[in-house]
């Protein structure tokens, strides 16, 4: 399928399509917030069982109250993109933030950070490469 027939408009170079929502099912809802809204994310909503909080794009991480018990070491089943990894690891370490080294693959560069409850969050290089998203 060529551009023109697609729904992408001409002058709007961004894609089309995003993610809407991703869940994380957490055991303090108000407190995970917290924890997201210092890393970085906007709150749009909250209640003591569910927040709705926004990243880059336009995409909603819905928190919500777990019924069970969640396991420390957990890999949140989600990652985050960031512009400088690095920049940004080194300011969660100086905030206190429990962080792993800066791991380099072959397309991103990324280090784990833990989350409320035990998850770990993985936070990876942006690799848009000055494209619009």
């Amino acid at each position: 399928m060529s551009l023109p027939e697609t729904i992408a408009q001409e002058k709007d170079m961004r894609p089309p399509v995003a993610i809407g929502h991703v869940r994380l099912y957490v055991s303090n809802v108000p407190e995970a917030r917290d924890f997201f809204v210092r890393i970085g994310l906007r709150p749009i909503a909250q209640s003591e069982q569910l927040a709705v909080l926004e990243l880059r794009g336009g995409t909603h991480l819905v928190l919500r109250t777990s019924s069970e018990t969640i396991a420390p070491g957990i890999n949140a089943p989600f990652d985050l993109m960031v512009d400088d990894v690095f920049a940004t690891r080194d300011t969660f370490k100086k905030w206190g933030l429990t962080v792993s080294e800066i791991e380099t693959g072959r397309i991103h560069s990324s280090f784990t950070l833990t989350g409320p409850d035990g998850y770990l969050l993985t936070l990876t290089s942006s690799h848009t490469g000055g494209r619009e998203v």
